[in-house]
């Protein structure tokens, strides 16, 4: 109960010190949220959301799953990305995958992992699609880092292929952001993903209207 007891504690600072700094801190933030930014990440306890940006509350609004994975039929994701991007209206959704992420490194490894098996399958599935580049990496360290990336950007690319996405793009130039947590030095890595270039030649099938 010691842990339990700390996090009481801990609220109680934090509240303290919020109001030191804004006496309105709680009042202006019962009013409502406005954020501009839709962060999909992993559930992985050393990758703070808005600590690693360095934004507050009200912010960002926050999905986490192992993985950091968007997949169609996951009914939580697509609520949260449904609500965000047509009712609180966010101009920015970023996926963000991290280095020594534990998910990735299960997708692939030759185990049964029980209920994690069809959820680490869509992982193993951008392993796959990206077979040829990543058998040709014989550091497997690195090979690691390229599939946490890769991986990320089929997520982005499984966001662009939804309904929500595509009307927010065409309507108000909502944009899509993959990016990597470097959990070694803590630095936020933008992967530059050539989505125009990729989805090119994938579009005519997942266009609508």
């Amino acid at each position: 109960m010691e842990t339990i007891d700390k996090v009481f504690k801990n609220n109680e600072k934090w509240i303290e010190g919020k109001l030191q700094n804004d006496p309105k801190f709680f009042s202006d933030l019962v009013k409502g949220q406005k954020p501009e930014i839709l962060y999909i990440g992993c559930s992985d306890s050393r990758v703070a959301a808005e600590e690693v940006m360095g934004l507050g509350p009200g912010d960002v609004f926050v999905h986490r799953n192992i993985a950091n994975m968007v997949i169609s039929i996951d009914l939580n994701a697509m609520s949260v990305i449904n609500y965000a991007v047509d009712h609180l209206k966010v101009q920015h959704v970023i996926v963000c995958g991290h280095y020594s992420c534990g998910g990735v490194k299960a997708a692939m490894q030759s185990a049964d992992l029980g209920i994690l098996n069809p959820w680490l399958r869509n992982i193993r599935d951008v392993y796959r699609i990206h077979k040829t580049e990543l058998n040709a990496i014989e550091d497997e360290d690195q090979k690691y880092d390229r599939l946490v990336e890769l991986n990320v950007q089929e997520q982005c690319i499984n966001l662009i292929k939804t309904a929500a996405i595509q009307r927010a793009h065409r309507d108000r130039n909502l944009k899509v952001h993959g990016w990597v947590f470097d959990v070694k030095t803590g630095k936020l890595i933008d992967l530059k993903i050539d989505f125009k270039g990729i989805l090119n030649s994938i579009m005519e099938i997942y266009h609508l209207e």
